[in-house]
């Protein structure tokens, strides 16, 4: 995933999983253009959080704590970093919504952690000024905020997985500071640093010493940003599971079967026990943000999601016990499941074009990002609707806006139901924009694209057309749409390619005219551009 980043705002990615995100959180965020669904899922419930929060400062205190946090560049940033142990680095944009929410907070945290001793140090970097690109490019940023916490001088870096908010902030970056697992010699120590609502992985030992004690560690220094560590003598000393007498990895959790062992410490196997065991069985997504880790993990696995949406005050009990019934006899078969309030889920169903009245409704979401619906559908109906679903007798669900019924503008408005009628079938030669009403470069383009649309009017061989690809699904074998806006133009024979030119009108209209398949194509009354060319930057993707 070590992928260069983009530095504009807002764009869509094409797996549907991102897309799905981005629309449920409306969030104001730059991804990658190809960045995968799991590593842009490992920021979003963070950033949703950090969304929520209420911030609150004077300006003369919230000055104060602003210049406890270092600012650095490409110029300075290599010696700074050098000189410590353990420093965290944000990496902003100054037009970032979620970077200007968490300034204050960020301040506010780096004056308490001045005075922790050791001083814990924070600093930020603006990764959209052109000459620190190439450090973000390093440091592998691919949106924004971005936080990084750098040990041993810059020899090791981890991604900064806590809190958005100042107290979280400081609690977080006290335990990284210290060391990877915490040793619990009593039944106090224990009861200090194991919170039951949260996963808590322990190493039970019978000496400190030893390869799987050395393994033990080196995991917990991998994993440190994403669990709470801890390691004993004494397996009495821990509230859940049994005694054991050879070195034990035991895993605590609040779901499912609360406490899972294994006695394997090759590391790699570790890592793939430890990321089984921390995603239950069935995720459930409500407004609790002790859910939010596992929703997190749920979106972050590879398999299709399986998505059963029901009100969690009326039908939450009917559904719940054999919707899990079902999850476990899937379990390990290429399927994870969540539970889902109606409420808590709004944005979901304005994704999936989909009204209130049809849930219970069950979706399952493939990794290529072809969706299965079932609206309405009964608890005694699930079992048999998946098992269909699993051998391939279920057709795809897509989702289309309503054909409209007036469409007399000068760029027509194409839906997924009428693609095929209006760019595939209607013989002409037509330039069509992938957009998302909410993009700012969309919207840009909306009055050179009416110019160049009003100046093909009477060419009744050329169209130019949109395509809200936040309300339709776009076809992915036809068309790679990475970004907004996107455009692509399909000759009156059928080729295809892609516009990547200026976004001027001439530049536009001398594409369409170069390309286009038609006579008229290379007759005096083609469309010239005019002489003036039109006051509009490019916008690079």
């Amino acid at each position: 995933m070590s992928l260069p980043p983009s530095f504009l705002t807002p764009s869509q990615l094409t797996p549907s999983h991102a897309e799905l995100l981005v629309e449920l959180g409306k969030l104001d965020l730059k991804f990658s253009y190809t960045e995968d669904f799991a590593s842009m899922m490992s920021r979003v419930w963070c950033l949703l959080l950090l969304a929520s929060v209420a911030l609150v400062a004077s300006p003369a205190t919230a000055t104060e704590e602003a210049e406890k946090v270092l600012t650095l560049d490409h110029s300075n940033f290599t010696d700074v970093v050098s000189k410590h142990d353990f420093i965290v680095v944000e990496f902003y944009a100054p037009w970032c919504g979620h970077c200007k929410s968490l300034a204050p907070e960020y301040g506010k945290a780096a004056s308490v952690l001045s005075t922790h001793e050791p001083a814990i140090v924070l600093a930020k970097v603006d990764a959209n000024e052109e000459a620190n690109k190439e450090l973000a490019t390093e440091y592998q940023i691919q949106g924004f905020p971005t936080l990084k916490i750098i040990r041993n001088g810059g020899k090791n870096v981890q991604d900064y997985n806590g809190p958005r908010e100042a107290d979280g902030i400081v609690e977080y970056l006290k335990k990284q500071a210290g060391p990877a697992s915490t040793e619990i010699k009593s039944a106090e120590d224990a009861s200090s640093v194991i919170d039951e609502k949260k996963i808590f992985i322990v190493g039970v030992f019978p000496k400190f010493s030893g390869e799987e004690f050395e393994n033990f560690k080196a995991l917990a220094e991998k994993l440190r940003g994403d669990y709470d560590f801890g390691h004993t003598l004494d397996a009495k000393l821990i509230s859940h599971g049994e005694s054991v007498s050879k070195p034990t990895l035991r895993l605590l959790k609040p779901f499912d079967e609360l406490v899972v062992d294994s006695q394997d410490f090759n590391i790699e196997a570790l890592e793939k026990f430890i990321a089984a065991s921390t995603v239950p069985t069935v995720t459930v997504w409500n407004n609790d943000p002790a859910n939010h880790p596992y929703i997190n993990k749920f979106f972050e696995g590879g398999s299709s999601k399986a998505m059963l949406f029901v009100d969690f005050s009326k039908d939450k009990d009917a559904f719940e016990a054999k919707y899990k019934n079902v999850a476990t006899l899937y379990k390990g078969k290429g399927i994870s499941f969540l539970l889902g309030d109606v409420e808590s889920a709004q944005n979901a169903f304005q994704y999936f074009g989909l009204k209130t009245e049809q849930a219970p409704v069950l979706i399952v979401q493939q990794n290529d990002g072809q969706k299965y619906l079932a609206a309405n559908v009964e608890p005694d109906q699930i079992e048999s609707w998946v098992k269909d679903y699993s051998e391939g007798l279920v057709k795809p669900f897509i989702r289309s806006e309503p054909i409209p019924e007036v469409n007399d503008e000068p760029v027509k408005v194409v839906v997924r139901h009428s693609l095929q009628d209006v760019v595939f079938n209607s013989g002409k030669n037509v330039l069509l924009e992938f957009y998302a009403p909410w993009c700012g470069h969309c919207k840009s383009l909306a009055p050179i694209l009416d110019e160049v649309a009003i100046s093909f009017q009477n060419d009744p061989d050329v169209l130019i057309a949109k395509f809200d690809a936040t309300a339709n699904d776009v076809p992915k074998d036809k068309f790679e749409v990475q970004g907004f806006p996107t455009l692509y133009f399909r000759s009156a024979n059928g080729n295809l390619s892609q516009y990547e030119g200026d976004r001027t009108k001439e530049d536009i209209i001398n594409f369409i005219n170069s390309n286009r398949d038609d006579k008229s194509a290379k007759s005096s009354s083609s469309v010239e551009p005019e002489s003036e060319a039109v006051d509009s930057a490019k916008d690079e993707l």
